[in-house]
């Protein structure tokens, strides 16, 4: 989706991080030990917005080759008509779960 933009974003950046817990924590519905968190730099004229999500690493993968497509060359000051684009993306892989944890955090870069 590229438009006409005073700032068109030019860079997704999407890293994955695995922060270990000091020890095992539960919440009575589930145990873990670490906490994944995916995090996405979108750069736009000369800033970078840093956005994230808890979330499996497979949410770095739809980011960098489903999401990430959609919004370079949008107007980085668009988020409402980057977001659409990026829903719109992720509609045969499904909006709930991972596809919405990775919009999300490209939404919060931006």
């Amino acid at each position: 989706m590229i438009q006409d933009s005073a700032a068109p974003i030019e860079r997704v950046d999407v890293s994955v991080y695995v922060i270990p817990t000091d020890a095992p924590e539960a919440d009575g519905t589930a145990e873990w030990d670490s906490t994944t968190v995916v995090l996405v730099e979108a750069s736009a004229g000369g800033k970078t917005g840093l956005g994230w999500s808890y979330a499996a690493s497979a949410a770095a993968t739809l980011i960098r080759e489903t999401l990430a497509k959609q919004v370079i060359g949008c107007d980085a000051l668009d988020v409402p008509r980057a977001w659409e684009a990026m829903i719109r993306s992720i509609r045969n892989q499904g909006r709930p779960g991972v596809g919405s944890m990775a919009v999300s955090a490209v939404d919060v870069a931006l």
